[in-house]
């Protein structure tokens, strides 16, 4: 096997969408907490059922690379079940390597289900505790992308980590999940440290951070920063991207919908593989800003997280026709 451009590491699944309609959002007077609700102890009428496979925030992020071009690879662990079959298949379609997948015979696969109201989504996830191990590969891939892992994968972590420390020619990209954010960003410190590049959103860089008060994000940037990446990338949703990577802060602001979203399922992950994949690329990140949320703007024209990752040709189509205003701007 070549060596990988990108071997993206963490738990696959399979999604559920469930279309619902009959529902509403009530929100804080900031609407920095937002609830759905649902009549309760009653029947609630769905639209449709949508099941789409091999997803999760590093699946996304290897058929992302490899629609772009790269030769990428998923380390993730399955259950020996149909789904966990049908979740590999789709791997393959998507020409992601699956050596590093490893079948557990008594365990199931992921499968979460999302209730998907207007062009937003509220997912019910169930992390399988896998015994994971990491499979060093023979050659060093040029980038390791790290993302969502179950609450029980701290040993995984640190296993990685020495991974990374002994082949500095690996280049670290690292977009935690749920429960790596509760793990806390002093168990994961070696990790912080390694990253070449680390992506979260607004909300999550105060958590990781502790931070409850308003903050603006060039001291929010630096404060993430502090933790050891060289660069940092916090998404702020339909709003756009900041960027500090150790000579300049940032503003990207988002590529315009051709129509208002579908559904926002991914757009994240779109925008953090897109930037990874521009970076391996040799693009500079003023470059790979550019790419990114050409991507993201793709993704929530559909459903789920994979349908409208573009190949590398389309990018470049939708490239040229951007308006002259978009650009990184310094902040």
């Amino acid at each position: 096997m070549s060596k990988l451009d990108i071997l993206a590491v963490g738990d696959m699944t399979t999604d559920a969408f469930i279309r619902v309609k009959d529902a509403s959002v009530h929100c804080d007077i900031n609407r920095d907490k937002c609830e759905l609700c649902l009549k309760f102890a009653d029947k609630v009428p769905y639209e449709f059922v949508e099941v789409i496979r091999a997803v999760g925030n590093s699946a996304n992020a290897a058929v992302s690379a490899a629609r772009l071009g790269l030769k990428s690879a998923l380390m993730a662990d399955i259950g020996k079940d149909v789904n966990g079959k049908e979740c590999v298949a789709e791997l393959k379609k998507n020409k992601v390597a699956t050596k590093y997948i490893t079948v557990h015979k008594k365990m199931e696969t992921n499968y979460h289900y999302v209730l998907w109201f207007e062009d937003e989504r509220t997912i019910l996830v169930k992390h399988q505790l896998f015994p994971y191990k990491f499979v060093a590969p023979r050659k060093s891939p040029h980038w390791l992308y790290l993302s969502s892992l179950a609450e029980n994968s701290l040993p995984y972590h640190l296993e990685i980590a020495d991974y990374l420390k002994k082949h500095p020619e690996t280049k670290l990209a690292f977009q935690p999940g749920t429960f790596q954010m509760k793990l806390g960003r002093e168990k994961l410190s070696d990790l912080y440290r390694l990253s070449q590049v680390f992506f979260c959103n607004t909300e999550e860089a105060r958590r990781i951070l502790g931070i409850t008060d308003h903050i603006e994000f060039a001291p929010l940037l630096e404060k993430m920063r502090a933790l050891g990446p060289k660069i940092v990338v916090i998404t702020d949703g339909p709003k756009g991207a900041y960027v500090d990577d150790g000579l300049h802060k940032l503003f990207m602001p988002p590529y315009p919908d051709p129509k208002p979203p579908y559904e926002r399922t991914g757009a994240g992950d779109a925008f953090a593989s897109t930037f990874v994949t521009a970076l391996a690329l040799g693009k500079s990140v003023d470059e790979a800003l550019l790419w990114a949320p050409i991507n993201s703007m793709s993704v929530v024209q559909d459903i789920g997280a994979q349908r409208g990752l573009l190949s590398r040709e389309k990018l470049e189509q939708y490239l040229k026709a951007a308006p002259v205003d978009y650009k990184p701007r310094r902040i």
